[in-house]
């Protein structure tokens, strides 16, 4: 008989939360993996919005999509852990109800394991959660942990998850380690004499509005406030031929129309690489949209490269600025010169895109910055001729600045991930939050007279 998994993408417990084409990748992509090894997988996606156990659900409030696939996760108002009731905001669970939870993990009567996976440190509470209810309900089945949080915060992982091992040795394009992992808990796969496809299972989930593309791992730039190094130390990059294969399969096979990259350099080696892929979409006249929730980088967008991203269906820009002040640029990350920045909206503006597509991230919050420079830097990407998305810091363990905002937060960060949340503003005093308020209120009208 087939060993059967369990895989769980917990909920998410904070105070806000909304899906920017968020979706667990690396759980899929090890279910599509596992899956070819011979193994039976049962999928729990607690952020499934198509989930048929879901709708009329009274005790959660589900808000309306939006274009491309995005929009509200469900969401149940539920009581603030201790150490966040100083927060003056509603906090919540989002994603199915617990009955619908529990209903899935009894759908399948032995596991032979369960993998939950993690992502935003401060959303351990939606983890412990998840691996508490697997024993429970599975008491004699191993529980693996692994998951960004488990990276970044092993030693809490370790402390307080509950899992019978926190697995920190993957990355989203090498799964080999697993098997082996796996069979140390004497679970051996069967192998599968007609694999399905080998991409991530986005067929396991209920309903698929767009896919996620990951063409490479790592970055060649060293940004102070990122994890990516420590979570993604090697640059590793896939065959655009494959991703061009990934993309039909799911364009012809589930009609899928939107995809998503997360690549943190997307435009590195854009030649040999996305280039590439782009020229072939484009030969075969089929209707697809692309977007880049993680944003691009501002000194690679040539007009060429522009005039490429309009032509073969980008929709959603998003430009990794941070900040206007080039001082704190040199102290942050060097990844953007003086003009740069402006050319590279001209050349986007020229190739076609809409000032309201073409929005550009600054980062807010950061250790010694001031909320006056958050405010020039919201100015200067209106007057330039884009849409500012102000972005919250979140200090995260294992970066170069995270001595600097355990120095001067309020907060014990090391001691607590809730207070790694980026909505606390953790590095900032109460006289700084308040200013960013009316901040924030200044990049909405900005972004309603963009509409």
């Amino acid at each position: 008989m087939k060993p059967h998994l369990i895989l769980i993408n917990p909920w998410i417990y904070d105070f806000a939360a909304y899906d920017f084409w968020s979706k667990p990748l690396g759980l899929l992509a090890i279910a599509g993996f596992l899956r070819n090894k011979g193994f039976l997988i049962h999928l729990i996606d607690c952020l499934d919005i198509h989930h048929p156990g879901m709708p009329g659900s009274r005790a959660l409030i589900r808000l309306a999509r939006r274009a491309y696939g995005t929009g509200k996760f469900f969401r149940e108002r539920v009581p603030k852990p201790a150490a966040l009731n100083n927060i003056p905001r509603s906090y919540s669970r989002y994603g199915m109800s617990k009955q619908c939870f529990i209903e899935e993990l009894k759908a399948v009567e032995r596991p032979s394991a369960i993998l939950v996976t993690s992502l935003m440190t401060y959303w351990y509470p939606g983890v412990l959660e998840a691996v508490r209810a697997a024993k429970e309900i599975h008491p004699r089945t191993p529980v693996l942990l692994g998951g960004i949080y488990a990276k970044l915060c092993t030693d809490h992982a370790l402390r307080i998850s509950e899992a019978d091992e926190v697995v920190t040795s993957l990355n989203l394009l090498d799964f080999s380690a697993l098997p082996d992992i796996l069979q140390r808990f004497g679970i051996k796969a069967i192998p599968a004499p007609n694999p399905p496809h080998p991409y991530p299972a986005f067929d396991l989930l209920h309903g698929i509005d767009y896919v996620c593309l990951q063409t490479s791992l790592g970055c060649p730039f060293r940004c102070r406030y990122c994890a990516s190094p420590f979570l993604n130390p090697r640059i590793l990059k896939k065959d655009p031929l494959q991703i061009l294969e990934e993309i039909f399969y799911w364009n012809t096979n589930w009609g899928v129309k939107d995809y998503a990259f997360y690549d943190d350099a997307l435009l590195m080696e854009f030649d040999s690489h996305l280039k590439v892929l782009l020229e072939k979409v484009m030969k075969q006249n089929r209707l697809m949209r692309f977007h880049t929730p993680n944003a691009l980088h501002v000194r690679k967008i040539t007009s060429s490269v522009a005039k490429l991203l309009y032509a073969s269906g980008f929709q959603t820009i998003r430009l990794g600025l941070e900040t206007s002040d080039m001082g704190l640029h040199l102290a942050l990350d060097g990844k953007v010169s003086p003009g740069e920045f402006e050319k590279a909206v001209k050349n986007l503006a020229g190739a076609g895109f809409s000032k309201k597509e073409i929005g550009v991230y600054i980062l807010a919050g950061l250790p010694d910055q001031s909320p006056e420079s958050v405010e020039e830097s919201v100015r200067y990407v209106d007057k330039a001729g884009a849409t500012p998305y102000l972005a919250e810091y979140s200090p995260i363990p294992h970066t170069p600045l995270w001595r600097r905002a355990l120095a001067c937060s309020e907060y014990d960060l090391a001691a607590e991930p809730l207070y790694q949340n980026n909505t606390l503003l953790p590095c900032w005093n109460p006289d700084q939050r308040k200013r960013f308020a009316d901040i924030k209120k200044e990049v909405i009208e900005i972004r309603r007279r963009s509409d």
